[in-house]
């Protein structure tokens, strides 16, 4: 049994609309070994190790359900039950995740997809790894591989190793009750680092968090509440209480300072947190000089103070107000006169709220060199047997992390305790902030009973607040929230996403363009970059996930447009849980073949994600069959259909009964961009005035315009915003590189394109021939090497019949075909339909290849490109120059042409003095260099 391949799905995918990873596991011969062949032994063996697998429904929807599938019947397969430890083990470290699903691959015995939720990422692949191995350990002997698992691997060691792993990368409980109170919000969030850096909020609304620290909060606060000795002489000065102190930085110091104080005592690290370091009623030298030491292996400097009696409590104020009070008990044992205090501790952790360091509610009390301190103090050892009902304290400071309780005392703090906090953490200019006070009682005031600020936090935890062990819950996080974005405050950014197999880039910038007009700062993602408010600011096909990422954490946008492509969606899923407008232009056969994606169905399956998860409207284009279809597996709130058939009956029924739809229209100054919507007919723009277009002759972009003009509609952009937009987006090579670029500075027109599949090049080809052409037509014309055969033999059908000469050529990226292996077999396919074989050129290298075209070309002809490589082939158009070269060229032929074949030259014999053919059959100049 071993794991072939692991896809991690950051977002909506095929499998989930949430985070998931799908694993391809090949069971091989455990292929005939279900769970009931397997035996209870086996069945058995996996309860005793995750004893939370009794809990799990499956099928069944009730606990038990999964064990129950097991034993009855034939049982289940391993891929199942390897899908339930994974989620399983996310569970013991403290991740609520509940989802699976786990299908065998067709035409691939034994070979299982297997589909689980996850929390954090590194924490998801781990659990799918640790779950192989304790199937692996737990089969028969007979059934085990001799390098499944090694002697030495102990499951309960490797357990207690994940959860400790796991919790090492999860968010921390205070950074995870602000997530989820965001989340309550509906306020979204991304996490920035390893660590507890998150962004609440989208682009120039987010406001940022690391644990409890806010983007608000001041960073002189920060070191004042961090400088102990600072914090005390503040609030002394304002007549809070706090304890008597010195700073020391030796130990005949530390001795001083506790006899000038007088004991008991206290020592502290200057800067610590969390409770490390510090010594509690020290009462002698000794003591105090093992105290300094402790306290000194974390800070140079060193605070002797008076120990003041009384319980720990945190107060916690956030903006101004006090939020929770809890008081805070070290980790203890009680004793029953029966149990040694090692038992005792044994008995504490089974616990079920105490796991290891903050998977639980609750942690472990660990029996370590700090315990043995303080048992030393009263005398006792942990096989001692301390009397029923005496409390033994195994940790000097009441910090939730180190096996201490947490009792919540909010609803009976004394009102001068209350102002007390607040006062302290306004002295110290912080938003949220923890005070650290002792009191014998929090329900009586301190003016009157005593006690003492002995510190105050920032970054205060809130677990103690959230989940205290006794007592009501209190939500801390929330006012945080509300400080952060206060009521009718925005959060989120208006998201469109747009996929299909054609057109993509250029509806994406068109949209992008049209809210750039309107005064947004766009965030755009795109097949050749990252654009912020139409700078360019990350290069590279940018369509996946990580790139929505990117766009949405920049502080500049307040709009974000994603062209997400195939790939990304296939690969790891897409970048947001959910859009705002989702629109699918087509679904056209490209990319066939590859990661289990063999027809237009599939295809289809796949962009269809895009309209799952938009929220407002669906703009489907009603002239795709396959697009169509999608209207019946979205849940927007708005359907709108894009169409050039005005006869469209489905879209008539549509917008008769009231529904949203961008359909072409003609009238007498040629063809109308409209829309409809609750019963309006609204005209929007002719088409010739888009430039874009070509003066409507483009109607590929036509269609492109419709849907940014339905999209933009749909996310609120005034109408005349819209207009403006598409009369001033061109498909110049700055706005729209290799979408249907226009070169007209040479004799010739050049279109420049980067369509590479079928769809697209005939396209393309149709506007070539709407074109009004003096001379010839001519197409440079290549495929992806990736492409199957038949999708490249489709390009050549796309283009065939309607050019006067074909150069057939290859991309740089060969992609596992032979050098002229794709040139060859396009140039095959133009014959089939008929090309004569004067008319085709075979031109492997994408440069030689343009370059033939340019030289070919002459007045009032038409050469289409179709490039690759787009700045470096724009850049050889641009910069052609034919210097005397050009007028003198005939023709392109196939070496192997006919004689009789050839075209016929168009320059006297004069003109031809000094040109000859080269070995690529294309007439050069002798004194030339080219």
């Amino acid at each position: 049994m071993r794991i072939l391949d692991r896809s991690v799905f950051v977002g909506p995918s095929l499998y989930a609309h949430f985070p998931v990873i799908r694993l391809e596991l090949d069971l091989g011969r455990l292929e005939a070994w279900p769970t009931v062949k397997l035996g209870p032994a086996f069945i058995d063996a996996l309860v005793d190790a995750l004893p939370g697998l009794a809990e799990h429904g499956c099928s069944y929807r009730t606990p038990g359900g999964l064990i129950r599938r097991m034993r009855e019947g034939e049982g289940t397969w391993l891929g199942h039950v390897l899908e339930h430890v994974a989620i399983e083990l996310q569970n013991m470290a403290g991740e609520d995740v509940t989802f699976g699903k786990t299908r065998s691959i067709d035409d691939r015995p034994g070979v299982y997809s297997v589909v689980y939720e996850y929390a954090q990422r590194e924490e998801g692949i781990e659990a799918g790894e640790l779950a192989l191995k304790l199937l692996r350990s737990l089969l028969p002997p007979e059934l085990r591989s001799a390098d499944a698992v090694p002697d030495d691997w102990n499951w309960p060691d490797a357990r207690d190793t994940f959860i400790r792993y796991a919790q090492r990368r999860a968010l921390g409980p205070s950074t995870m009750s602000l997530v989820k109170a965001a989340e309550d919000r509906n306020i979204p969030w991304l996490r920035l680092n390893d660590q507890s850096l998150v962004q609440l909020g989208h682009g120039k609304y987010q406001q940022r968090i690391q644990a409890t620290v806010t983007g608000k909060t001041s960073h002189i606060a920060v070191e004042l509440a961090s400088d102990k000795e600072e914090t005390n002489k503040i609030l002394g000065s304002l007549g809070l209480p706090v304890p008597r102190q010195e700073l020391v930085q030796s130990e005949g110091a530390a001795r001083r300072a506790a006899r000038k104080i007088g004991f008991p005592v206290v020592t502290k690290p200057y800067n610590g947190n969390h409770g490390r370091g510090i010594s509690i009623r020290l009462t002698s030298d000794e003591e105090v000089v093992e105290g300094f030491l402790k306290a000194q292996a974390i800070s140079r400097s060193v605070i002797i103070e008076t120990y003041l009696e009384g319980d720990d409590h945190r107060l916690l104020v956030v903006n101004g107000e006090l939020v929770a009070a809890t008081r805070r008990t070290p980790g203890h044992v009680v004793g029953d006169g029966q149990h040694s205090i090692r038992e005792l501790v044994e008995i504490v952790n089974q616990d079920p709220r105490r796991g290891v360091g903050h998977e639980k509610v609750l942690t472990r009390i660990e029996l370590d060199v700090q315990a043995e301190m303080m048992m030393a103090r009263v005398e006792v050892t942990a096989d001692s047997v301390p009397e029923a009902g005496r409390i033994i304290y195994l940790r000097s400071t009441a910090n939730l992390s180190t096996g201490g309780t947490a009792t919540d005392v909010t609803d009976i703090i004394h009102p001068d305790n209350r102002e007390m906090a607040v006062r302290a953490i306004k002295a110290i200019g912080l938003d949220v902030g923890g005070v650290d006070f002792l009191s014998t009682n929090i329900a009586e005031s301190y003016k009157n009973i005593g006690g003492g600020i002995c510190e105050v936090n920032a970054a205060p935890g809130f677990r103690m607040h959230v989940a205290p062990s006794e007592g009501k819950s209190r939500d801390a996080a929330g006012p945080v929230i509300d400080m952060l974005f206060p009521q009718g405050a925005p959060s989120r950014v208006p998201i469109a996403a747009i996929t299909g197999t054609n057109g993509k880039t250029t509806t994406s910038r068109m949209l992008a363009h049209i809210a750039k007009m309107t005064g947004f700062t766009p965030g755009l993602t795109t097949t050749d970059g990252v654009y912020i408010d139409g700078q360019r600011t990350v290069e590279g096909d940018m369509t996946g996930p990580v790139s929505a990422r990117m766009v949405l954490a920049d502080p500049q946008i307040d709009f974000a447009v994603l062209e997400t492509a195939r790939g990304g969606l296939l690969r790891a899923g897409m970048g947001v849980p959910k859009i705002d407008v989702g629109a699918v232009l087509n679904v056209q056969s490209d990319h066939l073949g590859m990661k289990g994606i063999d027809t237009l169905e599939q295809l289809a399956e796949v962009k269809r994600i895009v309209i799952e998860v938009a929220e407002d409207c669906a703009v489907l284009n009603a002239d795709d069959p396959n697009v169509l279809k999608m209207g019946g597996y979205t849940d927007a709130k708005v359907l709108c259909y894009v169409t050039l058939n005005p006869s469209h009956g489905l879209v008539r029924e549509h917008i008769r009964a009231g529904g949203r739809a961008c359909a072409l229209e003609a009238g007498v100054n040629g063809q109308m961009i409209t829309l409809y919507d609750k019963g309006s007919h609204i005209p929007l723009l002719w088409t010739h005035l888009i430039p874009a277009t070509l003066e409507g002759k483009a109607l590929h972009n036509v269609q492109n315009a419709m849907f940014a003009a339905a999209m933009a509609f749909s996310m609120g952009i005034k109408l005349d915003a819209i207009r403006q937009g598409l009369r001033t987006f061109d498909s110049t090579f700055f706005q729209a590189p290799g979408r249907m670029n226009v070169f007209n500075e040479h004799p010739f027109k050049v279109l420049f394109d980067y369509g590479h599949n079928a769809h697209a090049v005939a396209a393309m080809a149709d506007l070539a021939q709407r074109l009004e052409v003096a001379g010839r037509r001519i197409v440079v014309v290549a495929g992806p090497g990736d492409r199957r055969d038949e999708d490249l033999r489709d390009i050549a059908k796309a283009v065939a019949g309607g050019f006067d000469h074909y150069i057939c050529r290859r991309d740089d990226g060969l992609r596992g075909r032979a050098p002229d292996e794709v040139p060859k077999l396009i140039a095959a396919a133009l014959r089939e339909q008929g090309v004569a074989e004067h008319q085709i050129s075979i031109i492997p290298d994408e440069q030689d290849a343009i370059d033939a075209g340019l030289r070919m070309a002459q007045a009032g002809d038409v050469l289409l490109v179709f490039a690759d490589t787009l700045v470096r082939s724009w850049k050889q158009i641009i910069k052609f120059k034919p210097e005397g070269v050009a007028e003198k060229v005939a023709a392109v032929v196939a070496p192997t042409a006919d004689a009789e074949d050839a075209v016929e030259p168009r320059f006297s014999p004069e003109q031809w003095e000094g040109v000859s053919r080269d070995e690529r059959g294309i007439f050069i100049s002798r004194e030339s260099d080219d």
